[in-house]
């Protein structure tokens, strides 16, 4: 295996390690925050953004079979194109049938971008070694 690959595993490792992590620590927050409401809600924003991130990985390693001649399955532009909608039937239902909290949910979407974020800033510290 090659260096750069190497390297991007370690990276997409950590990221799922941080969004679990996240997730975890998000949920507690949320539950001593505002109750079992913050804490459900919280919980599935979370699992729909890490669901959406796996989908992008998924979506991004078929382009990358792509490129070196193997062509994306139907399955993979399906789904890429669903995520939206099921994303957005997702937050719909929160919306109108649910007591669960909607801010707790829309900060669990961001539990991916958290957990970039701190894989960039490992990286910043740990460039050199």
């Amino acid at each position: 295996m090659d260096p750069e690959s190497l390297f991007y595993g370690r990276a997409l490792a950590r990221i799922q390690f941080l969004m679990v992590f996240l997730s975890g620590a998000g949920v507690i927050a949320a539950a001593v925050r505002g109750g079992w409401r913050w804490a459900a809600g919280f919980l599935l924003g979370a699992g729909a953004s890490c669901l959406n991130f796996h989908w992008l990985k998924r979506m991004a390693n078929a382009l990358g079979a792509a490129a070196t001649g193997r062509p994306p399955s139907t399955r993979v532009g399906v789904i890429f194109g669903l995520r939206y909608l099921l994303l957005g039937m997702g937050a719909y239902a929160i919306l109108n049938f649910s007591a669960l909290s909607l801010p707790a949910a829309f900060a669990g979407l961001f539990v991916p971008v958290a957990a970039v974020i701190l894989e960039i800033l490992y990286e910043l510290v740990y460039a050199g070694t």
